[in-house]
């Protein structure tokens, strides 16, 4: 196995578990402790890991989001199974706003509900509504983001004035103890602004994303009412969780319906 593949296998481990010990290392891909610690070396250089004694982590604040595209290839599965989980959520005549997140774009697919108006800041998720019956789509205006696909800025959230929401459905780039972050400054103050008008906030993240710190906080967990993922959290995360009273839901991709 070439060391481009061991690294590959050693961060998608990382995703999952947050933690790797050089003996698990050894054992997982069958190599060497000295060969495990070349590699913990190569990874920590390109700055995805953070080295232990004994091992690696994750880095506790991350920098790198990849583009909305990249993101739709990714975990595609593990998405539509929580997705699927997350519009048992909406109702008829439900009053939604959803995010950007292409976990979120999942739950559209799986909107079974009528009469609902949903407003959105996303493109894409926008021009999937268009394919549901009897949705009435509400776009908000303002600054593109060509990369992520959605759209941001003041006239962005002054709009959000002009609508009631009785359900947001948010992605997340990062959930942790102290709350939740993002790596795009500009998209807080609109997701702020939605939480704030909001009667009931519903995350919808896949597990790699506890844990996870970047640089821009979003709000705090005490902000949120449910969360629907795949997997538990740590006992940590999970009891801060418990302590601001936030639903989690599990799917199951086994579960899953096509």
């Amino acid at each position: 196995m070439f060391q481009e593949e061991r690294l590959t296998l050693i961060l998608q481990y990382l995703q999952e578990k947050q933690r790797i010990e050089v003996d698990e290392i050894c054992g997982l891909l069958g190599i060497s402790r000295d060969t495990a610690r070349r590699d913990i070396i190569k990874l920590e250089q390109q700055g995805v890991i953070v080295r232990t004694r004994g091992g690696a982590i994750l880095p506790p604040v991350s920098k790198v989001i990849p583009g909305y595209e990249q993101r739709m290839e990714l975990d595609a599965p593990l998405k539509d199974s929580i997705g699927q989980l997350a519009a048992t959520l909406i109702h008829d005549s439900d009053y939604l706003y959803v995010d950007a997140s292409t976990t979120v774009r999942h739950t559209i697919k799986h909107m079974t509900s009528k009469n609902n108006c949903v407003v959105t800041n996303s493109l894409h998720t926008a021009e999937a509504l268009t394919r549901k019956d009897d949705v009435h789509i509400h776009m908000l205006g303002g600054i593109m983001s060509n990369e992520h696909r959605f759209v941001y800025g003041p006239r962005a959230i002054q709009m959000l004035d002009d609508y009631r929401i009785e359900k947001a459905f948010l992605g997340a780039c990062g959930i942790a103890s102290d709350g939740l972050s993002t790596s795009f400054e500009d998209e807080c103050y609109l997701i702020r602004h939605v939480i704030h008008m909001a009667e009931q906030v519903i995350l919808v993240t896949d597990h790699s994303k506890f844990g996870k710190k970047l640089f821009h906080k979003v709000a705090d967990l005490s902000d949120i009412d449910i969360i629907v993922t795949n997997q538990e959290p740590d006992k940590q995360l999970r009891e801060h969780l418990h302590a601001n009273e936030i639903d989690i839901m599990i799917a199951r991709e086994q579960d899953r319906i096509d």
